[in-house]
């Protein structure tokens, strides 16, 4: 298994944009599709993006679409989110995770994720 490691979280102001990466380490998964859960205290862990291995498709939870971008760098083993105009909402641990199969296929369940990294704090102040 690839061991997945978060970063880019932080403190910011609703409106403000923050960009999160995903490194894998230990195995290539230039050829996994991936994605980006979160989850807020209290709640359960929910979906916010996936991509396939080649990053030719991805896509959203509503409550994201049109302001968080997914993307994926395979030569640098690397997954991106960009989180354009935050919101409150939007305050949770990010967490990355990798699929052990080329395209997501439309899963929203972390049970479909075999890969976790140890997620990254994003919190949005109004």
């Amino acid at each position: 298994q690839a061991q997945l490691v978060e970063s880019g979280g932080g403190l910011v102001q609703a409106g403000d944009s923050l960009r999160l990466s995903c490194a894998a380490s230990g195995r290539t998964v230039s050829s996994y599709a991936m994605a980006w859960f979160r989850q807020a205290p209290g709640k359960e862990r929910e979906f916010v993006a996936a991509i396939n291995w080649s990053g030719s498709n991805s896509y959203y939870a509503d409550s994201v679409k049109g302001r968080f971008t997914i993307s994926r760098d395979n030569a640098k083993n690397t997954m991106y989110l960009q989180m354009n105009s935050l919101k409150p909402e939007d305050t949770a641990v990010y967490y990355c995770a990798a699929r052990n199969r080329p395209f997501a296929s439309g899963a929203k369940d972390p049970a479909d994720f075999g890969s976790w990294g140890q997620g990254t704090q994003v919190t949005v102040s109004s």
